[in-house]
């Protein structure tokens, strides 16, 4: 129990106030204030106008103290009636003051002189006290709820989690504090079996210590290695001709599909935690099928990061925006067709305009080398970036108003729309004109610190975008490279290559030491596209083969 008391009394001609504050337990707290009851008596007093009181002996009858109306326990909660009297008190007290001689003035301060003043000014004074504990007793309450659901919090974490596994935050700060730049900690110390298939398999990117397969020679299928646990195919979309492009819906729960047979498809996600490590590829479920959707092959494809508009460009030289009902799963009102490349569209991605609350369509391919900004919410193309002197192969956004294209003409441009021009270009050696070869694909990570290009001649570089400077080049492919995407924590990059595998690179440690890579992932034919699931350890690839194939680590 809290309790406040307050003395007042008169020293000389002054009026003195004390106040004494205690915590006390709820027994002696009983005991305490069963003798205060005893002891003290009740003070009763008549309150009279101020005018009444004179400096004569009379003022002794009304002693200064706090009646039982007044007293904390027993005051109600309404403050206004005694603070609008004390305010017309002191205003009065002061007026009187004023107009009195030096000898008035010396007279009025005595004992009883203005005693109803004082006495108002000593319930100003309790009320103020009252307030001031009433408040300390909350913020107690709050501050020790506060400490008891953090603690809840840190538990339930902690159970959730086993030791051995942090979560992404927790790596990048462990990153931030022990590591120079670009030196990954793999926290993970042990290689989980298939029996901790579940701990390794974290959602949000954090798939820290996930063992990987070692490659096979068998068509469409899983890299097998003995016992540890290794991707399976869980679904196969089967078309004519060969499938160029897979997205993924941001909400996870779709993916669309596009192909050289100009039909676009969309696609559900299947339940995950279904698949058995016996279990057999079966079809997709198709939501949405639009055949002849464009004119000419379908070659990209790309959703807006809110999930509402869909995006394709084809070898038509059109690009293509509909707005998409993820609720019923359909494509909504009149589609925009968009005729202002000269050549083969070769991708596209959205871009969100924060100040204007739109959406803005990046795209480029072949033709005039052209990039091309378009208004979402008015289907008009209103900026055509020039630099490039080769084909536009490979644009990507990592949020914010800046992108990065790769071209044919071997180099990489960043762009910032804000300025509406290139601020940085990565161009092979100077003075080596045929070093290096052209930039099919190419991906920055959620930080915008790692750049990775994915070349025709089967390389992967990394460069370090704040620094300007190249991290190291690996050739994880026999074939042209086509493909290059981080995993959503980017502790993993998965590359793809027309040598007919799929690539995954461990990116946990220092990335100008060579990176342990391994196939996960194998087609007949060229894979032309792989796509992480944004949040399963899971991934799309496309091929030549005519298939796109849904993969995963099966759960025990």
């Amino acid at each position: 129990m809290f309790c406040g008391f307050h003395l007042t009394g008169i020293k000389g001609s002054r009026l003195m106030n004390t106040s004494v504050d205690r915590l006390f337990d709820s027994k002696n707290a009983e005991s305490i204030f069963n003798g205060l009851n005893e002891s003290l008596k009740t003070i009763d007093e008549t309150l009279k106008p101020i005018g009444e009181y004179t400096g004569s002996s009379k003022t002794n009858d009304s002693s200064i103290g706090a009646s039982n109306a007044t007293t904390p326990e027993h005051r109600g909660q309404d403050y206004s009636a005694s603070t609008s009297i004390s305010n017309t008190a002191a205003s009065t007290e002061r007026s009187s003051l004023a107009e009195r001689t030096p000898q008035q003035a010396e007279a009025a301060m005595l004992p009883g002189a203005d005693g109803d003043f004082r006495r108002e000014l000593l319930k100003e004074y309790q009320i103020q006290k009252q307030r001031e504990c009433d408040d300390y007793l909350r913020n107690l309450c709050s501050s020790d709820l506060r400490q008891q659901k953090m603690v809840e919090q840190i538990e339930d974490v902690a159970s959730a989690f086993p030791s051995a596994v942090k979560s992404p935050q927790q790596i990048t700060a462990d990153k931030s504090r022990e590591q120079p730049p670009f030196i990954r900690k793999n926290d993970t110390i042990e290689t989980p079996e298939m029996g901790d298939t579940k701990n390794a398999q974290m959602r949000n990117g954090g798939h820290t210590g996930v063992p990987i397969s070692s490659p096979s020679n068998v068509g469409v299928g899983p890299e097998v290695n003995g016992s540890r646990p290794t991707f399976k195919p869980v679904t196969v979309l089967e078309d004519l001709q060969a499938v160029r492009c897979a997205e993924f819906h941001p909400n996870g729960k779709l993916y669309a599909v596009g192909s050289n047979t100009k039909t676009l498809r969309i696609c559900t996600y299947p339940k995950i935690e279904d698949v058995k490590d016996t279990s057999t590829p079966s079809a997709p479920t198709v939501l949405l099928k639009r055949t002849k959707h464009h004119k000419g092959s379908i070659y990209c494809l790309a959703w807006s990061p809110a999930g509402d508009l869909l995006a394709t460009g084809s070898n038509d030289k059109t690009v293509k925006l509909m707005r998409f009902n993820s609720h019923a799963c359909n494509l909504e009102g009149q589609e925009v067709e968009l005729t202002m490349h000269d050549g083969t569209v070769r991708d596209v991605c959205f871009i969100e305009d924060t100040s204007n609350k739109t959406s803005l369509l990046v795209s480029g391919g072949a033709g005039d080398c052209k990039i091309y900004v378009t208004d979402c919410a008015t289907g008009k193309t209103f900026q055509a970036l020039s630099g490039h002197s080769g084909h536009i192969l490979s644009l990507y956004n990592w949020g914010g108003a800046m992108f990065v294209s790769g071209s044919q003409d071997k180099t990489v441009r960043f762009w910032d729309l804000r300025t509406g021009g290139c601020v940085n270009v990565i161009s092979p050696p100077a003075g080596q004109p045929n070093k290096g070869s052209a930039v099919a694909s190419l991906a920055v990570d959620p930080s915008g610190r790692l750049l990775v290009c994915g070349h025709d001649d089967g390389s992967c570089a990394l460069h370090d975008v704040r620094g300007s400077r190249a991290l190291q080049r690996f050739t994880p492919h026999s074939g042209d490279l086509r493909s290059v995407r981080f995993s959503p924590g980017a502790y993993y990059l998965l590359t793809a290559g027309y040598d007919g595998r799929v690539v995954l690179t461990d990116l946990q440690g220092d990335l100008t030491c060579p990176l342990p890579s391994v196939p996960v992932a194998r087609h007949p034919d060229k894979v032309i596209s792989a796509r992480w699931h944004p949040d399963d350890f899971s991934f799309l690839s496309t091929s030549a083969d005519k298939t796109a194939v849904l993969w995963t680590i099966p759960p025990v």
